[in-house]
């Protein structure tokens, strides 16, 4: 049987993973990509390259990310959080995130290892998604 997930029980899954999914409106079309992140109880902090997801979120920052845990096709727990797109650009605050990101994720992807070692390479997008409702449900 399906049941709602407390708060408490949500945010314990959002704070536990690693791993989600992020949709954005793309164009006019729903857009969903899998995205490394930290959550620090009010917002998620993620990296990416330059791209259609960062295009899509500048022209539209209402976003959502899904986070599930499952063990089974009768044993799992799914949250979904509703929130805000917002860059992370002053210096201080930026090379915080991306030491909390890589004291999590210490291995660039392969494509950030190759555009690392080009000068003219764009720079990481570091951005916070701000958490404003957060929904969870679970069975077994």
């Amino acid at each position: 049987m399906i049941t709602r997930l407390s708060k408490d029980e949500s945010y314990a899954l959002l704070r536990g993973s690693r791993l989600a999914r992020l949709g954005c409106n793309a164009d006019g079309e729903p857009y969903v990509v899998p995205v490394n992140y930290v959550f620090d109880g009010e917002s998620f902090l993620i990296h990416s390259l330059p791209g259609r997801k960062i295009e899509a979120m500048r022209a539209d920052p209402r976003v959502c990310l899904q986070v599930d845990e499952i063990e089974d096709h009768l044993n799992w727990k799914s949250v979904l959080a509703y929130g805000t797109y917002e860059e992370i650009i002053r210096a201080a605050e930026r090379e915080r995130a991306m030491s909390c990101l890589l004291s999590l994720f210490p291995q660039l992807t392969p494509v950030e290892s190759l555009l690392a070692a080009d000068a003219a390479a764009p720079s990481p997008v570091v951005f916070r998604v701000r958490v404003e409702r957060v929904t969870g449900v679970g069975e077994g």
